[in-house]
């Protein structure tokens, strides 16, 4: 079996999507390969000649194809329209992904975020994270937002199969798509391997990068942290209810908490204060938190394992997630987590 991915999010691991494909390419093909191994020893075993094959091909537009080196399989690249990004975008999802799964004859096209073409010449699985743009309609960005979740939730609707990432994801598909549920599969992440929950003191050391300094001390002196903390990290978007985690904090110090913990917001700041991208400093100022909320910004893969590990507890009150990856890597750290029911 041939099988086409979009690799349109490849090599962006500050998106969830890029974070996604960049995880689950690498493991399926050495889970297929397994399989593989194990179908040609019983056909051997049978005395048939015949295997079972797949082959995995990364589809990468022009303008990515610098990460193309970081992919274990094949790889194909195709042009990048001369179009702004976003123009770019809908045209590689809903004009060259599906030619060039024809033109490499493709048994099966992998759409790996919600974003299956309408002209769908082999079978197509997408995977759908969320329905944030259907669900919470600020998010839709306009008539263009709308259109476009209208389209790519009609597209849905003509795919072979629909993977999200959650039981509760998969109610919402089934529910709001109005798709099957027999077409409908549910397939749960697992923690990123960065060393979750393998901190002994070996593996503190080696992540630490030098065995002659305290790991806890080589990562509080690269993000300047406190010895202490209450941690969060993640998007800065309104769902993400940090301007909640900012109150909840001031109430904690009002009530007599204790005034050594910090808190630790942790990830890229926004670049413009919105409704929908609030940025949490103002409110930090404004109740006069300033000299005990502390900006980390972004923290690198290799270090998330022990910033969860030493935290107090790992904050996530998010209003609405498709899965919430964060509070699987705190949890797997050995992290205590605080969150909320939606």
């Amino acid at each position: 079996m041939h099988i086409v991915v979009s690799g349109w999010f490849w090599g962006q691991p500050s998106t969830g999507s890029g974070q996604y494909v960049n995880r689950l390419l690498p493991h399926l093909m050495s889970l297929t390969a397994e399989t593989e191994d194990a179908s040609s020893r019983y056909a051997r075993a049978q005395g048939h000649d015949g295997e079972v094959a797949s082959k995995f091909t990364l589809l990468l537009p022009g303008l990515l194809s610098g990460d193309a080196q970081q992919f274990p399989g094949s790889i194909a690249v195709a042009p990048s329209p001369r179009l702004p990004r976003q123009m770019a975008k809908l045209f590689w999802e809903q004009v060259t992904v599906p030619f060039w799964a024809r033109r490499l004859q493709a048994d099966l096209l992998l759409i790996p975020y919600w974003a299956a073409p309408l002209w769908q010449p082999v079978p197509t699985v997408v995977t759908v994270h969320d329905l944030i743009p259907l669900l919470l309609p600020a998010y839709r960005g306009g008539w263009q937002g709308s259109l476009y979740t209208w389209m790519v939730g009609h597209s849905a609707r003509r795919s072979a199969a629909v993977l999200t990432v959650s039981e509760a994801g998969r109610r919402d598909i089934i529910a709001h798509l109005k798709l099957p549920a027999e077409r409908v599969f549910a397939v749960h992440h697992g923690p990123n391997d960065t060393g979750f929950g393998k901190l002994n003191a070996a593996t503190r050391a080696d992540l630490a990068g030098d065995r002659g300094i305290d790991p806890r001390q080589a990562l509080r002196e690269r993000y300047a942290l406190p010895d202490r903390y209450f941690l969060y990290l993640g998007g800065f978007d309104a769902r993400k209810n940090v301007l909640g985690i900012v109150r909840a904090f001031r109430r904690y110090l009002d009530a007599g908490g204790d005034p050594e913990v910090n808190l630790v917001l942790a990830g890229p700041l926004p670049s413009v204060d919105t409704e929908i991208f609030p940025d949490p400093r103002r409110l930090v100022h404004q109740l006069d938190l300033t000299d005990c909320v502390r900006f980390i910004g972004w923290v690198d893969e290799a270090d998330k394992a022990r910033l969860y590990a030493g935290a107090t507890a790992f904050l996530f009150p998010s209003t609405y997630e498709g899965f919430g990856m964060m509070l699987l890597e705190a949890m797997a750290a050995g992290a205590p987590v605080i969150t909320s029911s939606e």
